[in-house]
């Protein structure tokens, strides 16, 4: 006898029942004149909203985040999506909030990240692919400002515009390596200057971190004047406002500044909003969703992308930092297969499939691995929030190896560690997780605290992370990356966060090292600005603001039915 196909992350969604929107808002305490419907199942919520609810007591404030992932991922927005299920499932008033994906993943080897399972945000599609335009908008304000800094170049450049040291990207939602590095302005005068140039995928534009950590539209409209462009003949900044473009992109961003509200599987509410990449952005929702979710909810669940040494590290000490707004506890999502993994035995490849040895029991790898759960615990203890470890349950995992995991957790001095099966169960497998956040909450307050201060050169910024989060030996700084420190601190942007771009797989710059390696160090080849957003990258090993595609990404596998509906999507 055959086995039977197993159900589809998409089926599961096509089969649950739609509630509308506003009913769903109405459980929540938003008001129908406070939603800017997109249908019946997705809303806009104006920030207005904040008149009424900002006075309000805020909520619990939870941040998930996992070790370093395998390039399948480990379920950490299942995880998201699942705990703030498993909180209302146990009596309490809970609320998502988790970012919007970029169409790269989706269309190539990741998929999409709208949970999985019985752990989902539903319409999977929509939310999937376009959902209410907010990249497209955010494309279209990066875009603009890259035209116009051409155009003010050809057009007698008034500005005294250095074309070599314009550093502004056009973008587009897309893996596209071929547009990686390329040369604008060929075909004759009448096209532009020529000068190198090359585009980002949108998710790395700094227009989609700058509305990320957005406060509010009149926040918006000044982050987006300080956007620096490059810099004039005398070698000072250009910027956004100088040249006139910042108000027309602030217009192009008047819907998007507001967050999406969206529904689970199980008919509770989900916050959607900005989508930057914790490899090479700062990995976080908007600070504007997650504000009013805690004027609205008792816990608020929300989502820090990759590893801990990545999204949540930015969130502490970049997304905390300006919004001011301070985390009760923190969540580390765990699996057996990642943990095999980092013992080094076992090699996962994107697009090919799992090894068979991974499913057998093996709890000498699991304690190997352990290494990479343990040390991040340990990181995300020195932030002086409790950490509640969750073991996102596979059906292939033993009694053996996951009474492994989380005795080691609770011995390297997590809170507490649940079996999360919030994939099969939805809130009803999230509930034990969600018990033990709670009492994480209650029983221990948090001390938050971060890995530097505003006032700390930037080379010590850098070292702090590198030393204090990934345990390097220290820091090599090329001489570009030398120069670049000199210049922003000589501007007087010595003040700003740093925001690391690295690898998501490793805490080394280097991917194929899995584990808590030691005797490391870690290299930056450039420093770069993002003034509107308000932080400096720190660019390591051979990260890259443009992926690419795959010799067999997940486009090929997505299609319409003959009614015209998505299928292939997972």
């Amino acid at each position: 006898m055959s086995q039977s196909r197993p159900t589809s992350d998409l089926e599961i969604a096509r089969a649950a029942s739609l509630v509308d929107i506003r009913q769903v808002a109405t459980r929540y305490g938003i008001e129908e004149d406070e939603l800017v419907l997109h249908g019946k199942h997705m809303a806009k919520i104006p920030l207005s909203i904040l008149d009424r609810i900002g006075s309000n007591p805020p909520g619990k404030y939870i941040d998930v985040t996992a070790i370093n992932p395998t390039p399948l991922g480990e379920g950490k927005t299942v995880t998201t999506i699942g705990l703030s299920l498993g909180l209302n499932h146990i009596g309490k008033k809970a609320v998502a909030t988790i970012r919007q994906p970029s169409m790269g993943p989706v269309f190539g080897i990741k998929g999409g990240a709208a949970g999985g399972g019985h752990s989902q945000v539903i319409p999977m599609e929509d939310f999937n692919l376009h959902l209410t335009g907010d990249t497209h908008a955010i494309g279209l304000a990066n875009n603009l400002l890259a035209a116009w800094v051409d155009t003010s170049i050809l057009k007698g450049n008034p500005h005294r515009i250095d074309p070599p040291t314009v550093t502004w990207k056009r973008c587009l939602d897309v893996n596209d390596r071929a547009l990686r590095n390329i040369i604008v302005g060929l075909g004759g005068s009448k096209n532009g200057v020529p000068r190198e140039s090359g585009f980002d995928i949108s998710s790395a534009s700094e227009v989609m971190a700058i509305l990320g950590l957005s406060s509010d539209s009149s926040d918006l409209r000044e982050r987006l004047g300080r956007i620096v462009i490059g810099l004039n003949d005398d070698g000072d900044l250009v910027t956004a406002e100088q040249l006139g473009a910042a108000g027309s992109m602030a217009v192009l961003l008047k819907d998007a500044i507001h967050p999406t509200f969206m529904q689970t599987l199980e008919g509770t509410g989900c916050f959607v909003h900005t989508g930057p990449f914790a490899n090479i952005a700062h990995g976080n929702s908007s600070i504007v969703a997650d504000r009013i979710a805690l004027s609205l909810c008792d816990y608020v669940v929300t989502e820090s992308g990759f590893g801990a040494d990545m999204g949540a590290e930015k969130f502490f000490n970049i997304k905390c930092r300006l919004s001011g707004m301070k985390p009760d506890a923190v969540v580390l999502v765990a699996t057996i297969r990642a943990l095999k993994v980092h013992s080094g035995r076992y090699k996962v490849v994107p697009g090919k499939p799992m090894p068979e040895e991974i499913n057998q029991e093996d709890i000498q790898a699991v304690e190997e691995g352990c290494s990479n759960l343990r040390r991040h615990i340990e990181n995300l203890g020195k932030f002086g929030t409790p950490v509640v470890v969750a073991l996102n349950r596979f059906p292939t995992d033993t009694g053996g190896e996951i009474e492994a995991v989380l005795n080691i957790a609770r011995e390297a001095g997590a809170f507490d560690a649940a079996i999360s099966e919030v994939h099969s169960h939805g809130g009803e497998g999230g509930a034990t997780l969600a018990k033990a956040v709670v009492k994480a909450c209650e029983e221990v307050p948090a001390d938050f605290k971060m890995t530097y201060p505003d006032d700390l050169p930037v080379r010590d910024k850098i070292r702090s992370i590198a030393t204090e989060i990934y345990r390097a030996d220290g820091v090599d700084f090329k001489p570009t990356a030398s120069k670049a420190i000199r210049k922003f601190e000589k501007l007087g942007l010595g003040h700003l966060p740093i925001c690391m771009a690295k690898t998501q797989y490793s805490f080394t710059d280097n991917p194929k090292i899995v584990g808590a390696p030691v005797g490391f160090r870690i290299t930056v080849r450039d420093v770069r600005l993002s003034a509107g957003a308000g932080f400096l990258y720190a660019l390591t090993g051979d990260i890259m603001t443009m992926p690419g595609l795959g010799s067999r990404p997940g486009l090929l596998q997505i299609d319409v039915d003959e009614e015209g509906r998505p299928q292939g999507l997972f």
